[in-house]
């Protein structure tokens, strides 16, 4: 009995045992964290989802029937359709990301200066962000005197944020603002990496700049490719901050997260809400596993230096060449 406590101290001064248990004490907080403010609170969203509730007071389970409003109400399901002026705003958002980025490899004049305003509006919150440019597309004010000074009448000029051909696709451009600059950084990461020694290489070999982005840099970042648009994806499926503060989501231009923010603060139907943020999370998988099977399909997993297309045309072109050698022996 009295060897017990000396054999356990023996045992957990170990250097194995010591390890494993500095690995368990330094996951256990973080672990535990993640547990209750993300994987209890997204089980209780789910349950929630079944119900028709309010923060305070009784529930009466419903089953599918808030998910069933969800798809049937045409202002719920149809803000959707707004998310796709984000998506054309990520378009061009990744477009000028790669194309900085590979002025910034190909070093130009000023560049850590052009990088640090590229950078800025990502530090910046989109809180105040939304403020500057609620200010700077009202009628009248900053926009409107800098079109001015060009010599347009102010009378001419559309409202920016009423005018709803336009609004959504001014409020995606202050997304395009605001993260260029963090594609830019992620892109330029990515393509530093590759070893300097091949754009040498194929200077010397003759390719100017685009063959150089096109058959050095666009294959060696195509798994970072991947991850931005993926981003961009759930980034524009989950639009809040440019709506919610610019427009509080009035003229058309509430996207599905507004809306459902709407529908569980201001009237309360925290199990509709709760249906609506399943349904958000269904679509943006769905998203991401369709990415990830076209950019399979197209470039096998994405990180390959091949697509799909070259290598049967190199496959096929080593079995044309087995042929000839066995028609010559």
């Amino acid at each position: 009995m009295n060897k017990q406590p000396g054999s356990l101290k023996q045992w957990i001064m170990k250097r194995e045992v010591q390890r494993v248990l500095i690995i368990v004490l330094f996951m256990a907080v973080p672990l535990l964290l993640l547990l209750l403010f993300t994987y209890i609170p997204f089980l209780k969203m789910i349950q929630f989802s079944f119900y028709n509730m309010k923060y305070i007071g009784e529930r009466k389970f419903v089953g599918w029937n808030n998910y069933i409003k969800v798809f049937k109400n045409k202002d719920l399901f149809g803000s959707l359709l707004v998310s796709l002026y984000y998506m054309g705003g990520g378009v061009v958002q990744l477009a000028l990301a790669l194309l900085f980025a590979t002025m910034f490899v190909f070093k130009v004049k000023g560049e850590s200066v052009f990088k640090a305003a590229l950078f800025f509006p990502y530090l910046i919150c989109g809180i105040a962000i939304g403020f500057i440019f609620k200010f700077f597309y009202f009628h009248g004010y900053v926009l409107d005197t800098i079109l001015q000074a060009f010599g347009m009448e102010l009378e001419d000029l559309p409202l920016w944020l009423q005018n709803t051909k336009i609004n959504n696709i001014a409020l995606a451009a202050t997304s395009v603002w605001r993260y260029t600059g963090q594609n830019v950084i992620l892109f330029l990461g990515a393509m530093m990496s590759v070893d300097s020694d091949l754009y040498e290489a194929a200077s010397l070999d003759g390719c100017n700049r685009w063959q150089q982005f096109r058959y050095i840099i666009l294959p060696s970042i195509k798994s970072i490719i991947v991850l931005n648009i993926i981003l961009c994806v759930s980034g524009c499926l989950s639009a809040f901050e440019p709506p919610y503060v610019i427009t509080n989501g009035s003229f058309g231009t509430a996207t599905y997260f507004v809306q459902m923010n709407s529908v569980a603060h201001e009237t309360q139907k925290v199990g509709l809400a709760s249906a609506m943020a399943v349904v958000l999370l269904i679509l943006i998988i769905i998203c991401t596993i369709g990415q990830k099977l076209f950019f399979k399909y197209v470039f096998n997993d994405g990180t390959e230096d091949e697509s799909r297309s070259a290598a049967k045309a190199r496959k096929k072109a080593a079995k044309d060449r087995k042929r000839q050698e066995r028609r010559r022996a």
